[in-house]
């Protein structure tokens, strides 16, 4: 028998899934705050924090609208639909958590582990919000690769543009996910076997 306190876990580790187009309400700032602690727990070898988070809400999803429409014009996109597309992208949803990850030098946790940690961070903050009754899209695309894109937000080249994460409420319910068959996916090793 399963406690239901870990059932309520399970439950919405189970239920999350990406829905593409979100509406008001979005979440207040103490939601945020805490979806924000919950992310700064991931797993982190040598408590590095390599992972920032920007708020974009209101009319600043605009801003950013334009400024990712010339990063895709910066990388090449020629085509005045596209970009024009790409510059509503922020309207999918009432409010926007760009999540960055941001490498730190350190003899003994190369930027693979740092990397690793903002993907744990990432799927944390999504796991709160659903748990606090929103809905969430993880998105990136060939945007987040623009230099241009990277320098606006104040990172270097080098480092990551994680997720755009859309955040609101869904319009409708989506079905629930089939159950997965984790026997395809997982193995008991055998030491003799090698």
């Amino acid at each position: 028998m399963i406690d239901s306190t870990l059932q309520v876990v399970h439950d919405n580790i189970h239920h999350r899934q990406s829905i593409g187009h979100l509406v008001e309400p979005a979440p207040t700032a103490e939601q945020l705050e805490l979806a924000f602690q919950a992310a700064l727990t991931a797993p982190d070898h040598h408590r590095l924090k390599p992972t920032r988070f920007i708020v974009i809400a209101g009319k600043e999803r605009a801003v950013f609208g334009d400024l990712l429409a010339q990063a895709v014009a910066d990388l090449g996109e020629m085509d005045i639909v596209q970009i024009d597309r790409v510059r509503q992208h922020p309207f999918r949803a009432p409010l926007l958590v760009l999540a960055l990850t941001q490498f730190q030098d350190h003899p003994k946790v190369p930027y693979f582990e740092q990397t690793l940690s903002s993907g744990a961070a990432i799927q944390n903050f999504l796991l709160s919000m659903q748990a606090q009754g929103f809905s969430t899209m993880w998105r990136s695309g060939a945007v987040v690769e623009s230099g241009l894109l990277k320098r606006a937000l104040g990172i270097n080249e080098h480092d990551l543009i994680s997720a755009i994460i859309y955040v609101g409420t869904a319009v409708k319910a989506i079905a629930p996910r089939s159950a997965i068959d984790s026997q395809a996916y997982v193995s008991i090793w055998q030491g003799d076997s090698l």
